[in-house]
């Protein structure tokens, strides 16, 4: 397989530049036909200024507005930025080696660029705040959800740490802040199908085989809530909001179960009471047995 070419364009703001890879076949006349074409939420007007302003390069150097179409070519250029809301709090840092970096992100803060959230995402901020370019998340948190995330420090060893989580060898514990229920027999095992459809913003349970579950035990009550430890055994989209809502004890300000609600970008008066409070695993580089605990704590019980 033919490796693919690197990027001639350093990152800016703590992003990789977008490649694009030119179709085989195509009638275009230019570059600048094709990309209007392909990129129909960008104008046209705007591609005309990129490609004026030498913003858009190939392997050899920036393409002008006259630029050929070239089959099976590389591009690359910057992408404009959406204006973002800040998140007016900061991404903390654990623990820092030569092979990775485990952060404590807070709640509201995405933990790679997408969509809405580029530059307000912990891997830009953590980027460009320790100096690692290279920098990449070895799994993800919900924007909503606060707590730890390892990152890999060199590109190199990325698959390796990834291969953990996917391969379940990363032990992850986490704490919930809801209602108590005295009727509410725990510890318990919840085990159900989670499904999530692309374009459906929440993930739902269906009947069919289990391939979801969650360890469930109460820590500690205060008057009507509850403090919870909760252990992943898998790790489906939204999968331990969907399991406490479906005991009838949902995440305290939980926006999407058991009912959605939409949240302006800007409140961040109420955040989701889950915490990633734990990552223990031994590290497929070293061999050491490692365990990381967050500095963080819910709101709703400190």
């Amino acid at each position: 397989m033919r490796r693919k070419p690197s990027s001639p364009l350093p990152q800016r703001n703590g992003l990789d530049a977008a490649r694009l890879k030119l179709p085989s076949e195509g009638a275009w006349p230019s570059l600048r036909e094709h990309l209007v074409e392909r990129l129909p939420r960008v104008a046209a007007e705007r591609i005309d200024e990129m490609l004026a302003e030498e913003r858009i390069w190939g392997v050899a150097g920036p393409l002008g507005v006259d630029t050929p179409f070239v089959p099976d070519s590389y591009i690359w250029f910057h992408r404009d930025l959406p204006v973002e809301v800040p998140v007016p709090f900061e991404v903390g840092v654990v623990y820092q080696d030569d092979d990775i970096v485990v952060a404590d992100k807070p709640h509201f803060l995405a933990t790679i660029p997408r969509g809405a959230h580029i530059m307000q995402t912990a891997l830009v901020k953590l980027r460009e705040s320790l100096g690692l370019p290279d920098l990449s998340p070895a799994h993800r948190l919900d924007r909503v959800t606060a707590g730890l995330v390892l990152f890999v420090v060199r590109r190199e060893l990325r698959g390796k740490y990834q291969t953990m989580f996917r391969d379940r060898l990363v032990r992850k514990e986490y704490e919930a802040i809801a209602p108590y229920d005295p009727a509410l027999e725990v510890p318990r095992v919840v085990r159900s199908r989670i499904i999530k459809e692309r374009g459906i913003i929440t993930a739902f349970e269906v009947d069919g085989e289990p391939n979801a579950e969650t360890h469930v035990s109460l820590v500690e009550r205060r008057g009507a809530l509850g403090r919870y430890h909760l252990k992943p055994l898998t790790g489906r989209t939204h999968q331990l909001r969907l399991h406490m809502s479906g005991l009838g004890v949902p995440i305290v300000n939980d926006d999407f179960y058991p009912v959605l609600r939409d949240r302006p970008l800007d409140d961040f008066s109420s955040p989701l009471q889950l915490l990633a409070h734990t990552l223990s695993f031994v590290d497929p580089v070293s061999g050491v047995d490692r365990s990381f605990t967050s500095g963080l704590k819910l709101s709703a019980w400190s």
